[in-house]
């Protein structure tokens, strides 16, 4: 492809197993991917970030030179503060759609700047609350980018697999944190103006983005 022809996407990689596939799968079908973290310290541990950087690591140190390529460092956003302002009553319910809606409206904020024509995320329908068809269309709705989204209809055992094969997997297994500020009974179908509603009570999800994403650093890869 001449330098006109690049496909470019953020992807929006997280330190579990599913998303390094998805960035695996589009770095062989010639996509150029810059990724994107988003860090939920202090809530959590820094082990997430240290997970994305391994499984970033091996897949650009492993990748064929036909295929696309990761670019520059790792951005680092940090979300943890403000994600702990969606775990008041009215909309803890919602907490995992607030999330992926933060984090498509910061991917959306970096492909601004980097020139990227699509997001890229590792979801996988009905894997987790937010990933239900009644939610990701929620989720969707507050991203600027196309999303794509290769690993949308597979089995958890056929990503597993798949990771063993691209050499992440042993980096990416061990429990997940996302969940840690988490409900325990997660919405399964979103109601937009309930989630429009309550991120305004906050100031505006692109305003609480914003603020996130004026706070982000960047990790060179391992």
């Amino acid at each position: 492809m001449g330098s006109g022809d690049r496909r470019v996407a953020v992807a929006l990689v997280s330190g579990g197993i599913d998303s390094p596939v998805a960035v695996s799968r589009m770095l062989n079908s010639g996509w150029d991917i810059y990724p994107m973290h988003c860090s939920q310290e202090p809530i959590t541990g820094r082990e997430a970030e240290e997970k994305t950087l391994a499984t970033l690591s091996k897949l650009a140190q492993s990748n064929s030179k036909n295929s696309g390529e990761i670019i520059g460092d790792l951005i680092v956003i940090p979300v943890g503060e403000t994600l702990a302002m969606f775990t008041e009553p009215e909309s803890h319910r919602d907490y995992f759609v607030h999330m992926k809606r933060l984090f498509n409206i910061l991917g959306s904020i970096v492909a601004d700047e980097v020139g990227a024509s699509h997001l890229l995320t590792g979801e996988n329908l009905g894997q987790v609350s937010s990933q239900t068809l009644g939610n990701l269309g929620a989720v969707e709705e507050a991203s600027s980018r196309p999303i794509l989204r290769p690993l949308l209809g597979m089995d958890k055992q056929e990503i597993i697999d798949e990771a063993r094969v691209i050499g992440t997997y042993s980096f990416s297994e061990g429990p997940e944190m996302c969940d840690a500020l988490g409900p325990k009974h997660p919405t399964t179908v979103a109601n937009l103006s309930r989630l429009e509603t309550s991120e305004q009570a906050l100031g505006g999800l692109k305003s609480l983005a914003e603020n996130c994403y004026s706070q982000r650093r960047f990790e060179p890869l391992l």
